[in-house]
């Protein structure tokens, strides 16, 4: 497409012409039938998508991050603990949502290319009778790395804990059973691997999770979970809700199911395979080993010579727009994302620019 610019960051992606002429339906109220049917369509294409049974949805306007703080700040009663595990920006995130929602936060951490310690996890699960509900980062977007979501969720279940996964980064691009991996909630986004626009995020809750949700005092008027799927079970939204991002989303979402889950992940899958095997060629270091990388995110030293703001603005200049490192990984790494409408041919023109800009250095 000409004067395209393809986003080789972790969210917002490329999307579809189909998505993009949905941005233009009608001018609707939220509270007429017509929202109703199309809020109910989004809802119902979000269970068929992730979780076809045992599940309902919950749709939140605002980013991924208003649906994980809506999850966290719903899924603990008042007196009782989180554990938070936290191997990067987001598990850390979690956590701060946490505390300022006034949950007691018991975290266990680890360094940020590393997975969970689950003999720590177990440990801490048996040791604090207060914890009430696990949470965890499915796919790190910090370092791209992939968390052990089934086998923290035996652990949990037989503690008898909820638990609580943000999938924004993960839903559509990693494999993921909600049921058979013992999740209870679910925290997922229309505008990275469902490759939808920002503005309206979701959360997926087990029958089970919801009914216990009811019975928790709610900690905010916007972000109550339990309180927004009450509405929306109704037929109406709780408050105003991004009704055109909604088209949009309900359109990617459509998208999804032809395509198929299992496929998306596929094609995200080869586009990697495809990226890795270039950046191996043009001699750059990647920062986790091999077994740890997801399948959308690939974070890299930066080449010697360059700092981040000097591969960005030459590779901007050329139409891509990678990404930034975070924290302490900011001076040392770069990150290029495959999320989103773009095809293979694209990736191939990205990795021939790449290796011209650092061939000139």
């Amino acid at each position: 497409m000409p004067g395209r610019t393809i986003l080789l960051n972790p969210g917002p992606v490329n999307i579809s012409e189909r998505v993009r002429r949905a941005l233009l339906g009608a001018d609707i109220c939220h509270r007429e039938e017509e929202f109703s049917r199309l809020m109910a369509s989004i809802r119902s294409r979000l269970t068929a998508a992730f979780a076809p049974s045992g599940f309902t949805s919950v749709l939140i306007t605002g980013s991924g991050t208003a649906a994980l703080e809506a999850a966290v700040g719903s899924s603990v009663d008042t007196g009782r603990a989180m554990l938070v595990i936290a191997n990067g920006v987001y598990g850390e995130r979690i956590a701060r949502m946490a505390t300022l929602n006034g949950i007691r936060v018991v975290e266990v951490a680890e360094e940020w290319m590393r997975p969970p310690d689950l003999a720590r996890v177990e440990a801490t699960l048996h040791s604090d009778p207060s914890i009430d509900a696990v949470a965890m980062v499915h796919h790190e977007t910090t370092a791209g790395l992939i968390n052990p979501v089934g086998e923290v969720g035996k652990l949990a279940k037989a503690a008898g804990k909820s638990f609580l996964v943000d999938s924004i980064s993960g839903l559509g691009g990693e494999a993921l059973n909600l049921q058979a991996a013992g999740v209870d909630l679910c925290v997922g986004t229309a505008n990275k691997c469902i490759q939808g626009v920002p503005g309206l995020s979701f959360v997926l809750v087990s029958h089970e999770a919801m009914a216990h949700l009811g019975s928790i005092p709610p900690r905010s008027v916007y972000l109550s979970l339990h309180s927004n799927w009450q509405a929306q079970e109704k037929g109406e939204p709780l408050f105003t809700p991004a009704v055109h991002v909604g088209y949009a989303l309900n359109e990617a979402l459509a998208e999804l199911l032809e395509e198929t889950v299992p496929a998306r992940i596929a094609r995200y899958a080869g586009a990697a395979a495809l990226l890795r095997d270039g950046f191996q060629r043009l001699g750059l270091s990647f920062l986790l080993p091999r077994e740890l990388r997801g399948n959308t995110i690939t974070a890299l030293d930066l080449p010697e010579g360059f700092s981040y703001a000097r591969l960005h603005d030459q590779l901007k200049a050329r139409g891509f727009v990678i990404y930034a490192g975070q924290g302490t990984l900011a001076q040392r790494i770069f990150r290029v994302a495959n999320m989103g409408a773009v095809s293979l041919d694209e990736y191939r023109e990205f990795l021939a620019v790449l290796e011209s800009v650092l061939s000139r250095a």
